[in-house]
This record gives structure tokens, sequence and C-alpha cells, in this order.
């Protein structure tokens, strides 16, 4: 993002406890993540969380769905063939322009998938 021109902040240095990381997460719009503790985090606090998950997936997301009956506020973007990222970035390209196109004044950017 930065190569991009986009101004990127990183907050990571300042989470010590969790406490923390739940608080930042709180306080964002979206949260777009791979499986990690984040994940889990912003959907039991209800953030909307885009997932994205390889073609192995954590047992908990199950398979063949993009919602998760535990974390109603997650949406899961699945990787089709093994290593290849570039349709689930496309997919995320996509919808956040979609769900940033109302938004006036926002800031966007067009990535590139490589």
């Amino acid at each position: 993002m930065r190569n991009e021109g986009l101004r990127v902040i990183d907050h990571s240095g300042e989470l010590s406890p969790f406490d923390d990381t739940a608080a930042l997460l709180q306080s964002v719009d979206l949260v777009i993540t791979v499986c990690t503790s984040a994940a889990h985090l912003a959907g039991s606090l209800d953030v909307p969380t885009w997932v994205l998950l390889d073609v192995n997936p954590h047992w908990v997301w199950m398979t063949e769905r993009s919602d998760s009956p535990w974390y109603p506020s997650i949406r899961l973007y699945r990787q089709q063939k093994h290593g290849q990222w570039a349709p689930v970035l496309e997919q995320i390209a996509r919808d956040l322009e979609a769900v940033t196109e109302h938004r006036p004044g926002l800031v966007k950017f067009s990535p590139k998938i490589i």
C-alpha cells in the first residue's frame, strides 16, 4: 500500500495486551485478514471482517461457505486452487470497491494483483 502512495499506519508495536488489539479492531470499519487470532477476535466483537482462506482452511471455517455460523460479521474468501491468491484478491478488490462506492471523501486505491 505504501508503494501505491497510501499512508499506512502500523499500530502493531503499540498492542501489548490483547485488550489493545480489541480496542483497535473496534475502531475500524472493516478488517481484512487471513486466519489469525485477529480474525476470531474481530468476529467475536462483531466487527465486519473479511477472512482469506487457503484451500485447506482451519476446521472452524468449514467448507463451501462464505459466512460463519459463529461470527455473523465475517465473510469468507476462499482460495480455489493451492497457491492461487490472485482470484481471491481480485474478488476482495471488487467487493471493497462496491462497499466504498458511496463513501464520499474516502481515499481509494487500485491494488495491483500479481
